[in-house]
């Protein structure tokens, strides 16, 4: 019995250990496998977009109704549709997608890119079932995104290094797949990043997808400027810029109160709070200046900032703000101080949109900058020099020029008694002659030259943008609709921040809305006094309006610009008309037949409704070239009312398109076309045409080979929007400025500023 046992252990435990050596070997290759799921993913996003895919499995999947809830039908699908994935080789199944990739699997999808990239896969009759190893298909993905030419350091496909904040499942959000970074937020669909929380680590991506997990940098993190919450004996409530986690401390903390409301660098190791480094030193002011290196601060100068400078908006629902979201000519903020540098500012209040801040351009419009400025004080005031103050007489004059000593350190602020009184700046021309400022003047020495900026208080600025942009005789209702919709495009620009980098929101040209090219007036006045505050509305929100000078009876939306119109449904085409509605005329045929006639309307009767150019292929072939002798111009695509949007112009040697209503516009335009209008007068000397809302017949070559184009054209300007003079025919007709403007933004609203938040 014993021998027996004994010959039983010697073939036993040899046994055993080659079962082991078997199983260790199975696990290592299924170890070093790659998902069908995962490698099909990742093929497919060296391609398209998440979003692409995802439209593609949306019009046809291969799979079953039951599976279309599965993260990688979308991806499959997208390959499937592009013969990258042989269905007869991998059945669009769970259990496929789910399996082990195959070297033939490997092969085919490599074949599809480049004959030599399928020898590379290294596929034989013995091994063509068996899985292909997963470090194999990293190298060939490398290789195929370099055949495709999307493996970039910045580009589509990437390494990246990221700190993993948390998922999805550290905010309780229902959309599944969302890790929280170091660079933002990164989908990670088939990866299992949880156990990667607070560590940092090298990573595949593709766009804003993680592929796969490289390796762990480091057990140890830190966490620069985060905002503290709340602090406990044991843990530390903090937002992370983008959620809010609770952060575990080994040791408990002796003052956890002074900790919560504070700025801090929060050091971890192995997932736990090792040190907390505070930053409590703050200061505040109005914000002068705004750049990506620097923030000025009324009676701080320019102060640097770190570089993992952060913004919060603490009032309200808490979030992360843009360094854009600093406004300037605000003091909203409080900032956090660092070693003399700025390492956050702190958001304590919703802006008022009190004042605005004017970047005032040379004479012409032609720059920002100016060689020298002269100003006239109107009342006594004072010149503010960092912390000199001089004081001022009526009367008194000063001069900077460019180089100017005066300004080599801070700005220089000049501050009227009376800011409603003004500043003369006579060293610039406007249409009215030498303007006048009111509010305050801020000079600065910038390195293209000097740099002036008016703030003042929105309602002032309005009595001067409203008399520049609609003529001060209009009707008091249409004139109401100019103030309204000036203040939105003003209050919406004081947000952008726009001109952050030079210490203002807009300047005085076209480019935002002129300001003070003429005289103020009663009528004038008044429109923007009795709409006081008063802004369009749409969804408890500003309105992103538009106006322009005279329709053809028709407006358009704003897809014309590349918006999103169920973002923007208010900017829709209306016909300028009693009735209102709107009518189809993106057919070249149908549009060519109602902008020839001259249909009843708001703003019939002004000359610019219906005019009439001709153009030459002589004329034309100096701003397209390239095409030969130009023959034949078309509209080949119009959106909403009719306006064009893509142009076609073609010539002996080829054909060219031309997109957009302004580019449509200036191709076609020529300083020598005689515009004539509808009232018989005519206009010489503009660049582009009144509009882009046109129809064009082409004539015959006369004997020189010249061909010529008649336009018909309507309306002046683009389009979008409230038409100027449709509003002064409305309100000729009885209509209220509020009737007006819900009538040219449907679905809008009239509210007071108090009711933005």
């Amino acid at each position: 019995m014993k021998k027996k046992r004994m010959m039983g252990w010697m073939f036993g435990i040899p046994l055993i250990v080659i079962l082991l050596i078997i199983i260790i070997r199975i696990r290592d290759v299924e170890k070093d496998t790659i998902t069908r799921a995962a490698a099909y993913k990742a093929a497919a996003l060296s391609v398209w977009t998440v979003e692409e895919c995802g439209q593609k499995s949306q019009e046809s999947s291969m799979f079953s109704a039951s599976s279309q809830n599965q993260w990688y039908v979308k991806y499959m699908d997208a390959l499937y549709q592009e013969g990258w994935i042989s269905r007869d080789l991998t059945p669009a199944t769970e259990e496929t997608a789910e399996g082990a990739l195959t070297y033939e699997e490997a092969a085919y999808l490599a074949g599809q890119v480049s004959d030599q990239l399928e020898d590379q896969v290294g596929m034989t009759k013995k091994n063509r079932q068996s899985p292909y190893p997963s470090k194999s298909w990293w190298k060939l993905y490398e290789e195929i995104c370099g055949e495709l030419e999307v493996w970039e350091e910045d580009g589509k496909v990437r390494e990246e290094t990221l700190t993993i904040c948390g998922t999805f499942e550290d905010t309780g959000e229902k959309t599944p797949w969302r890790a929280y970074t170091s660079e933002g937020s990164r989908g990670f669909e088939g990866l299992g990043l949880s156990a990667y929380r607070d560590r940092e680590i090298r990573v595949l991506s593709s766009g804003r997808e993680i592929l796969r997990v490289i390796e762990k940098v480091s057990d140890s993190v830190v966490y620069k400027n985060i905002w503290i919450i709340d602090a406990k004996d044991d843990s530390i409530n903090g937002y992370l810029g983008s959620i809010t986690r609770d952060l575990p401390i080994k040791s408990k903390l002796k003052d956890p109160e002074e900790m919560s409301g504070q700025v801090a660098d929060v050091y971890l190791t192995d997932g736990e709070v090792k040190k907390v480094v505070l930053k409590k030193e703050r200061i505040s002011g109005k914000v002068l200046q705004v750049s990506d290196e620097f923030i000025e601060v009324e009676g701080y100068g320019e102060i640097p900032l770190t570089e993992d400078f952060r913004v919060y908006r603490l009032y309200g629902e808490l979030r992360r703000q843009n360094l854009s979201d600093v406004v300037v000519g605000y003091d909203a903020q409080e900032f956090v101080v660092e070693d003399k540098k700025l390492c956050a500012a702190l958001t304590m209040r919703p802006f008022d949109a009190e004042k605005i801040r004017v970047l005032i351009m040379d004479n012409g419009f032609r720059s920002i900058y100016h060689d020298s400025v002269t100003l006239e004080f109107k009342v006594p005031g004072e010149m503010i020099t960092g912390d000199k103050t001089e004081a001022f007489k009526a009367g008194d004059v000063v001069t900077f020029r460019s180089g100017d000593n005066r300004l080599s350190g801070d700005r220089v602020i000049l501050r009227p008694s009376d800011e409603s009184a003004g500043i003369r700046i006579p060293t610039i021309n406007r249409g009215a002659g030498t303007p006048e400022y009111p509010g305050q003047i801020e000079v600065k020495q910038e390195s293209g030259g000097l740099v002036i900026v008016n703030e003042v208080y929105l309602e002032e600025y309005l009595k001067r943008v409203v008399p520049s942009e609609m003529p001060a005789s209009y009707e008091l209702e249409a004139l109401k609709t100019q103030a309204v919709c000036a203040r939105t495009y003003a209050w919406r620009q004081i947000m952008a921040n726009g001109y952050k980098d030079h210490g203002a929101h807009v300047d005085d040209s076209t480019q935002y809305q002129v300001y003070n090219n003429t005289e103020t007036y009663n009528s004038t006045d008044t429109a923007v006094n009795e709409t006081y505050g008063k802004m369009v509305m749409y969804d408890n929100e500003v309105a992103e309006i538009y106006y322009f000078s005279t329709s053809c009876g028709h407006t358009t939306d704003g897809t014309l610009w590349g918006a999103d119109q169920s973002k923007y449904p208010y900017l829709k085409g209306v016909a300028v008309r009693e009735e209102g509605g709107a009518l189809d005329l993106t057919n070249n045929e149908d549009f060519a037949q109602y902008i020839k006639s001259v249909p009843d309307g708001f703003e019939s009767d002004i000359g610019l409704y219906r005019w009439k150019t001709s153009l030459t292929s002589r004329q034309l072939e100096r701003k397209v070239t390239g095409l030969g002798n130009i023959t034949k111009v078309a509209m080949k695509e119009r959106s909403t009312g009719g306006i064009g949007k893509v142009l076609v112009v073609q010539g002996t040697a080829g054909s060219k398109e031309i997109r957009g209503e302004w580019q449509i516009r200036s191709t076609l335009g020529n300083q020598d076309l005689v515009i004539e209008q509808q009232n018989g007068n005519t206009i010489t000397g503009w660049d582009s045409l009144p509009s882009a809302f046109v129809s064009i017949e082409c004539g015959s070559p006369d004997g020189d080979g010249v061909t010529t184009f008649t336009i018909y054209g309507g309306g002046y300007g683009h389009g979008v929007g409230m038409s100027q003079n449709g509003a002064q025919g409305m309100a000729k007709a009885g209509k209220d400025y509020r009737e007006i403007l819900e009538f040219f933004f449907p679905g809008t609203r009239i509210a007071e500023i108090e009711d933005v938040s």
